[in-house]
């Protein structure tokens, strides 16, 4: 395994020096603010003097306002710097081959421009960033009338598996929500057009909270800042193996000192699924060979409701508050056969359980937040206290047949009904202030506080003589409270020119302070901790060039277990196979180590990472025989693993009318678990990758396909297997431009299925998923009373 990444890291550092050799070192480069904050998306024009209608060279300045140019002759030029809102800079540009620095230009508004001019400059697929990188979901027209994990199945670097499983280099990530945890946790909850972009931050600084082992994904939703009235509605309409309909309506309306918006969006869809199961109980000679076929009928329903307002009395403050409202609905109607033989292959027992389970999900979310700017740009003060609070019902109704092996009914019906209604609250309280103490060292110092309650309760009840009759040995209620204080700082430093630094230092200490407590209603569960970790992170970056560094990196983190790895509720709708949490779990604590290299070209980027991860106490599901036949699923602390890979994301534009994103990544874990038993998986080689490509075959259309891979996945126990997939989106814009027409085919060849195969001393067993993946949508857009119509539509609907 370490002579592959050696030779994959000197394959990467070839094709990396190849393309550097193959380009001039003659460049021009820069930086555009507006006098307070770098300027996004400005469009920076080279255009030649003889003739200004001939562009020679074009780009877009990035998250940090920075352009570059390249591969440029000798001579004069016109420099045009344009962007919607600002009047246009030009300036000559006297070019003798040597690189040219601009250095910063402040960028002057133009009110009158608001009124007259549409946007035609385009954000980029993936915006590299210093801690990862940004993926916008206007680039994304594959996933219309999806949800948040159907987008993230799309994102170079992200692995999700056929149930909805989010892992980044091999582990569970944190999710954030506008940067704040939420009650939200099952991002099928999220609609994937109400989203704005990604952001996927590898290995995180002090600043961020350390329950980030495999790192953070921030899901940014949609907000208007246009002046003026602006709205769009959208409708969509497809069939996978049922039907399924979806709509999005966005109104927005922004003043001098105000900024109203409202948005709605819902999806609604039938679902099957179907699953397959074998297991072999080694030494249990009457229950040996079980054999199991589930059929599941689903209806879901999501509705999500969204509000904004934004007061800014002056140029300096920024008052704001949002809230959000989310309904979730699912009724499940699953038919479980179960038969099961002896050692010899006779028949045992055969029963079909039948359940229907009906689901219930709101949350609600309000943020207050609090925005300050100074004459100094690098200082800032912000500050926000956010609440979320979600309330979850489920009641099933089982039903369960016995059959001889005549397939015979015998005797009546075995009647159950179980209920879990779930509470929680989440709040934070957030305050970030970025202090400059020289001309090149800033200093970030920060507090949050994150305060968690949660309570559940679960009852179990039997039918008997004529009544159901609660269970009390499979009744429980379990409440749980948490509270986090944690404070960070931070030092940013850098050595040579301001707008071209050559070094970049970063420093940084976070101290959580950790204090939870949880109990079941008959204390059979109970537990208490208290303490207080520090988390050190420290970088160092070469800038070799205007757009390429190396970068080498170190945190360390930790890894809490979350409400469902503690809730110490048994599932029981398989009744063999039943699962539930472990309120005895202790955290993973995790070294990590990073060395990354990037190189960006004017139509290509490179970007590779060789990451190292150190874990104790390691948390994994855990499958155990019970005596009488039962296996039982339960997370436990399985040991340490040591996890080292290689991460490489390619972008490439080779023609105006295409291009493509190609991401790999690849990684070997060493796992020791021998304080449980012999039999677990030692050592693993996992890969994922997959290809982004983008065509316009046509003035207004837009053409996607996207090809996913998953190679199998080790578990404690065994792997879970191979995933792969392929989906389309097409998009054509109609009339002036104000209204579009999207089809998308989701997993095209209906290849995408889960499951897993676990071997053990004391059994085997073997589970394959099989949902209806494949599914086509037909949508239409359309945005009234506003000149922003090509950022309103971009999936859907943008909120540039």
């Amino acid at each position: 395994m370490k002579k592959m990444i050696k030779t994959a890291l000197i394959f990467a550092i070839f094709f990396a020096n190849q393309f550097a050799f193959g380009q001039q070192n003659s460049s021009l480069n820069g930086k555009i603010t507006d006098g307070k904050l770098p300027v996004e998306f400005v469009d920076v024009v080279l255009k030649n003097t003889a003739d200004s209608t001939k562009i020679v060279n074009y780009t877009i300045t990035d998250v940090s306002g920075s352009f570059s140019l390249e591969n440029i002759n000798a001579g004069e030029y016109l420099l045009q710097l344009k962007l919607m809102g600002y009047k246009t800079d030009i300036r000559k540009i006297n070019f003798t081959g040597s690189p040219i620095s601009i250095g910063t230009v402040v960028l002057k508004n133009d009110t009158n421009l608001l009124n007259t001019v549409v946007v035609n400059s385009q954000k980029k697929q993936i915006q590299k960033t210093d801690e990862g990188f940004i993926f916008n979901a206007v680039s994304n027209i594959s996933q219309s009338g999806g949800t948040a994990t159907d987008m993230l199945k799309n994102i170079p670097t992200v692995a999700v598996d056929a149930e909805g499983g989010i892992t980044l280099r091999g582990k569970s990530p944190m999710i954030l929500i506008n940067g704040k945890n939420l009650a939200i946790t099952n991002m099928d909850q999220i609609a994937a057009s109400s989203i704005e972009s990604i952001e996927i931050i590898n290995n995180p600084t002090a600043k961020y909270d350390a329950n980030a082992e495999s790192g953070i994904i921030n899901i940014k939703l949609k907000k208007n800042n246009q002046s003026g009235l602006n709205g769009a509605v959208v409708l969509g309409t497809g069939f996978g193996a049922k039907g399924r309909i979806n709509s999005s309506v966005l109104l927005n309306h922004k003043t001098e000192k105000w900024n109203f918006g409202l948005g709605y969006d819902n999806r609604f869809a039938g679902r099957t699924k179907k699953i397959k199961a074998d297991r072999t109980n080694y030494f249990i000679d009457d229950e040996h060979y079980i054999h199991q076929n589930r059929n599941d009928e689903r209806k879901e329903g999501l509705q999500n409701l969204k509000f904004n307002v934004d007061f800014t009395p002056n140029e300096r403050n920024t008052f704001s508050f949002e809230a959000l409202g989310n309904i979730e609905t699912q009724d499940n109607d699953e038919t479980l056969y179960t038969s099961v033989n002896t050692s010899s292959n006779q028949f045992f027992s055969d029963n079909r359980r039948h359940s229907l389970e009906l689901e219930r999900s709101k949350v609600g979310e309000l943020a207050f937040i609090y925005d300050r700017k100074f004459s100094d740009e690098r200082k800032s003060l912000s500050g926000s206290i956010t609440s979320s609070f979600g309330k979850h019902k489920e009641n099933t109704d089982i039903d369960t047949y016995n059959y001889d092996q005549y397939h015979q009914q015998i005797g009546d019906a075995f009647l159950q009904r179980t209920h879990n209604y779930e509470n929680e609250n989440i709040s934070n309280a957030i305050v970030n202030y970025t202090l400059p103490v020289s001309e090149k060292a800033i200093v970030e110092t920060g507090y949050k506080g994150t305060f968690r309650f949660f309570n559940s309760d679960f009852e179990s009840a039997d039918f008997e003589n004529g009544n159901y009759v609660i269970n009390p040995l499979a009744s429980n209620s379990f409440k749980f409270n948490e509270q986090i204080n944690a404070v960070y700082g931070m030092l940013n430093s850098f050595t040579g020119d301001k707008e071209n630094p050559k070094w970049k230092y970063n420093l940084g200490l976070r101290a959580e302070n950790v204090s939870n407590t949880g109990a079941t209603k008959n204390n059979s569960d109970r537990f208490s901790n208290n303490y207080l970790k520090l988390f050190p992170s420290a970088s160092v970056q070469l800038n070799t060039a205007q757009n390429e560094f190396v970068k080498l990196g170190y945190s360390k983190r930790i890894n809490r277990p979350d409400l469902d790895d503690l809730n110490p509720f048994i599932d029981i709708t398989d009744a063999l196979n039943p699962h539930g949490g472990n309120p005895y779990l202790k955290p993973e604590i995790v070294h990590i180590g990073e060395l990354s290299y990037n190189k960006t070209w004017t139509n290509y980027s490179f970007s590779t990472n060789v990451f190292y991860r150190n874990a104790k106490d390691v948390i994994r599901q855990y499958a155990e025989l019970q005596d009488n036949g039962v296996v039982l699923l339960q997370p436990r602390n399985i040991g340490n693993t040591v996890t080292y890979g290689l991460e490489t994301i390619f972008s490439l534009k080779p023609f105006p009318f295409y291009d493509a994103n190609i991401s790999i990544t690849a990684f070997h874990q060493h796992i020791d678990a021998s304080n449980l038993t012999e039999d677990t998986v030692s050592d693993a080689f996992n890969w994922y990758g997959k290809i982004i490509n983008n065509f316009v075959p046509w003035k207004g259309g837009k053409l996607q396909l996207i090809g996913n891979y998953n190679s199998a996945l080790a578990t404690a126990q065994g792997e879970r297997i191979p995933i792969y997939n392929i989906d389309m989106g097409f998009q054509q814009k109609l009339g002036k431009g104000n209204a579009r027409l999207g089809l998308v085919v989701t997993d095209m060849f209906n290849t995408l299925e889960s499951g897993y195969k676990n071997t053990t001393l004391l059994f085997s067993n073997t589970r394959i998923n099989k949902s209806d993946t494949r599914a086509v949508m037909l949508t239409f857009a359309y945005t009234f009373k506003s000149d922003f119509k090509e950022k309103l539509l971009e999936n859907q609907f943008s909120t540039e």
